[in-house]
């Protein structure tokens, strides 16, 4: 930036830290108005377009449908919480709460954070308005947007959609089978492709310090070789090192103990009518002692779904037991289990779709003032009656508003004019097959419903497909 001379009773001086007045800036050719400039998106975020948003309400309803086939009900959630609610649920040695999380200070001088997940908020909700007393066993599914303040990537954004489901009241094996095999039903529904299951146990609060001193013990030999993060949380939360991205960290943890060896009794045989189960029902999985997940709260059963399409960041879903976490929040002491599913990884990994944005039913041609007037009325009746009318308000040759049905991927469209208005005709052009005929204007609405109806390809919602 250039210097400006500031002149005083003496000498001039130059300031080169401020900021110098409009009127100087631009004087000098440097004045931009940023009132003038493209506003972007934020990094990290993007908009959901049309035609993309028709995959995206296909995979929710496809969920929701599936979810509701196993007893669980939505809830919505808000975006917002108090930070104290993650720190305590999410755990504050996590790369969530220490590093990702978007944090203010409200007026009320109180800590509030955007949802960096899902659960804990679903608990939350579960606690404060006491659903365990409705029903014992309660199975509860959310979808909406989470943030995190990480590096964008393909596949991570810093606002994602995850779609959550949690079972809350049931300790068994049963639940954890249930809950992976829905989880892996909704994928296959999908027609997701090169998918692996991988499981472990993460043990319990009985059985998971032994692991903990064993792996203190074993990461002291080679501390000096952990990066500054592992060094801290080698003596604070030794799992996490397992979460490590750095190479050294990955080398070291690579000889590391397996928390199965140190499993009690009861988290073993948990474990292991788990993976009998998982057999009963034909569902594939691989054992993976050093997948710990990257939130604090797990117990026992924790599981992942990885996806060959995805390459090196190729975590598709996960979760697992969280027991405690419900009281750990003020709530009672009942177990839960759930899973998080990344939207914007689920939809890369879905193969090519033949959707396509829902065709208009019929665009209505009107030429001449009279008979714009009479389409107006008509376009709105017809969409009241679920009909979804479309018209051109230009007034426009034929060719023009004919142009525009085909830009609309209209089945029909109808046209009239003065001269159809005093025949009391109007023509109707089936888009497909190109044929025309003509209905009586005094019952076009009648018979347009009608028609529309009858027609086996009429566009339905994408997520009618029971």
């Amino acid at each position: 930036m250039k210097s400006f001379p500031v002149f005083s009773f003496r000498k001039p001086v130059r300031i080169f830290h401020c900021q110098p007045p409009a009127y100087m800036l631009k004087a000098h050719g440097l004045f931009k108005d940023a009132s003038m400039e493209k506003i972007t998106a934020i990094k990290g975020v993007k908009d959901i377009l049309p035609g993309d948003a028709l995959i995206w309400q296909h995979t929710e309803q496809t969920a929701r449908w599936i979810f509701e086939c196993f007893g669980f009900n939505e809830i919505r959630v808000p975006i917002m919480e108090k930070t104290s609610l993650f720190r305590r649920g999410i755990g504050e040695t996590t790369d969530i709460v220490e590093k990702e999380m978007y944090t203010f200070r409200d007026r009320d001088d109180e800590m509030l954070t955007l949802r960096p997940e899902a659960t804990a908020s679903v608990i939350r909700a579960y606690i404060e308005h006491n659903l365990s007393a409705a029903e014992p066993v309660t199975r509860l599914f959310t979808l909406g947007p989470m943030f995190r303040r990480e590096r964008p990537q393909k596949g991570r954004f810093r606002q994602f959609h995850q779609i959550d489901a949690e079972l809350f009241g049931d300790d068994s094996p049963q639940s954890d089978a249930e809950i992976i095999f829905m989880l892996m039903h909704f994928l296959d529904s999908l027609k997701i492709q090169n998918l692996s299951l991988e499981i472990n146990s993460l043990g319990c609060k009985a059985c998971r310090p032994t692991f903990s001193r064993a792996m203190v013990n074993y990461l002291k030999k080679s501390e000096e070789k952990l990066c500054p993060d592992c060094q801290r949380r080698m003596h604070t939360n030794p799992l996490r090192v397992f979460d490590c991205k750095v190479e050294t960290c990955g080398e070291v943890i690579s000889g590391a103990p397996s928390i199965l060896e140190d499993l009690c009794a009861d988290c073993s045989d948990h474990f292991e009518q788990v993976k009998s189960l998982l057999d009963d029902l034909q569902l594939p999985f691989a054992i993976n002692s050093r997948m710990v997940r990257g939130l604090d709260y797990y117990t026992k059963t924790a599981f992942e779904v990885k996806s060959g399409a995805l390459g090196a960041q190729n975590s598709l879903a996960g979760g697992g037991r969280y027991d405690g976490l419900v009281s750990l929040l003020g709530g009672p002491d009942v177990p839960g289990i759930g899973f998080g599913i990344g939207m914007e990884r689920l939809i890369a990994c879905l193969p090519p779709s033949d959707l396509s944005p829902c065709r208009t039913d019929i665009f209505i041609a009107a030429l001449g003032k009279r008979a714009q007037q009479l389409a107006f009325g008509l376009t709105q009746t017809l969409r009241k009656s679920g009909i979804r009318a479309t018209m051109d308000y230009a007034d426009k040759s034929l060719k023009s508003q004919m142009k525009k049905a085909d830009k609309f991927n209209s089945s029909f469209t109808l046209i009239f004019g003065d001269r159809e208005m005093d025949e009391n005709r109007a023509e109707l052009r089936d888009m497909l097959t190109k044929n025309q005929k003509s209905l009586p204007l005094d019952q076009i609405h009648e018979a347009i419903i009608q028609i529309i109806k009858e027609r086996e390809s009429f566009c339905e919602p994408v997520y009618n497909n029971r």
